[in-house]
C-alpha cells in the first residue's frame, strides 16, 4: 500500500470564482465560476479517481473493493467512503441552508445526514460566516422570516480569519460569507436544504430551488452554544463523525506515518515527500489531498514550511 492521490472534481457554482487556480494551481476551466473542488469523494456518481501508482485509474470505491482492509484497516468496512473533502472558493455569499441529522432523515424518509467543519484557508478583511441561530429564535419566528426574506438576520454573524476551524453539526442553520477560501470536511452527503439565496437569479432570471419545509424540519432550534466549537491548533474537531488535527512543520523536519489507522492529509501550505519501503516516493504540494492507507508505514518529510490537516474517522 502507498499514499493515494486523486483527480479533483470541479463544481461550477453561482458564488464561485478562479481562486482555486491562483492559490493552488488547480486546472479549473477558465472563465467559469468554480465554487467547489471535491478532493476526495464517494457520493453517488461523484467518485474520486486515483492518479498515482498501481491503482491509478481506479475510483476510491473500486480500490477499496479490491484492497479494502489494507486501505481502511477495517475488515467489516461498509461503503461509501466515510468522508467528503472539498475546497470551497466563496467569492460571493452562499445560501442560508441546513443539513439534516440522522434522526431527521429517518423521520422524514428524505436525504442523508451531514455534519461538517470549515477550515479557513484565506479570509478577506471583514469576512464573516453565519453560524447558528440567534438566542431564543423559535421555529415560528424563523418560518415567518423566511417568508419576509429576512431569515439571515436571525443567524449569528461571526467574523473569521485564516487558521480557524469552525465545527457545524447537522441541524445547524448556516451560510458562508464572501471572500473566503475554505477546506470543508464532512460526511459523504450532498443533502442541502436552502431557505434563502439572497434573491439571486441565474442568466435566465431564475432563482435556485428552495427547500423551506425540509429545512424547518431539520434545524435544531434548541442547539446549545458549545456545539459550535472553534479550533486553531492541535485537535480541531473531535466528533463521532470525524476527527481533525492541524500540524505545522518546518523545512527538513520529518513525521512518522505509522500503520494501523487510515488517515487523510489535506495540505494547506508547503511541499514535501512521503517515503515508504518498496514503494515510489509520493510528492505533495499545497492544495493536495492524500489518503494514507491503514497498512502503510513510512515517513513524511518537508521541503518547506508546511501547514496540513489530518482527518480520521
Amino acid at each position: 500500500m502507498y499514499p493515494l492521490k486523486f483527480r479533483p472534481i470541479f463544481k461550477e457554482r453561482i458564488w464561485g470564482g478562479q481562486t482555486l487556480r491562483s492559490t493552488f494551481n488547480k486546472d479549473i476551466p477558465a472563465d467559469v465560476k468554480i465554487g467547489e473542488s471535491w478532493e476526495l469523494a464517494d457520493v453517488g456518481e461523484d467518485k474520486s479517481i486515483i492518479v498515482n501508482g498501481e491503482l491509478a485509474g481506479e475510483t476510491i470505491a473500486s480500490a477499496i473493493e479490491k484492497c479494502g482492509t489494507a486501505i481502511t484497516g477495517n475488515e467489516s468496512f461498509q461503503p461509501p467512503f466515510p468522508l467528503l473533502i472539498k475546497i470551497l472558493d466563496a467569492q460571493d455569499v452562499l445560501s442560508v441552508q441546513v443539513h439534516p441529522d440522522a434522526e431527521t432523515c429517518k423521520r422524514t424518509g428524505k436525504g442523508e445526514p451531514k455534519t461538517e467543519c470549515w477550515y479557513i484557508i484565506k479570509a478577506a478583511p471583514d469576512a464573516v460566516i453565519y453560524k447558528g441561530l440567534s438566542d431564543g429564535v423559535t421555529k415560528e419566528q424563523f418560518a415567518k422570516a423566511i417568508e419576509d426574506g429576512t431569515c439571515a438576520d436571525l443567524l449569528k454573524k461571526v467574523p473569521v480569519e485564516a487558521g480557524q476551524c469552525h465545527f457545524l453539526p447537522s441541524g445547524t442553520a448556516h451560510a458562508i460569507g464572501k471572500g473566503l477560501l475554505i477546506a470543508e470536511i464532512q460526511q459523504p452527503s450532498d443533502t442541502t436544504y436552502r431557505v434563502f439565496d439572497w434573491n439571486r437569479v441565474d442568466a435566465d432570471g431564475k432563482g435556485r430551488q428552495l427547500h423551506v419545509e425540509e429545512a424547518i424540519e431539520s434545524i435544531h432550534f434548541d442547539q446549545p452554544e458549545n456545539e459550535l466549537t472553534v479550533g486553531v491548533m492541535g485537535r480541531l474537531v473531535d466528533s463521532d463523525q470525524f476527527k481533525v488535527g492541524k500540524g505545522d512543520m518546518r523545512p527538513g523536519e520529518e513525521m512518522l506515518l505509522s500503520p494501523g489507522k487510515m488517515k487523510v492529509l489535506v495540505i494547506i501550505n508547503g511541499k514535501g515527500n512521503i517515503v515508504g519501503e518498496d514503494v515510489e516516493d509520493v510528492g505533495f504540494v499545497k492544495g493536495d489531498t492524500l489518503l494514507v492507507p491503514a497498512g502503510f508505514e513510512g515517513v513524511m518529510s518537508f521541503e518547506s514550511s508546511c501547514e496540513y490537516l489530518t482527518v480520521t474517522v
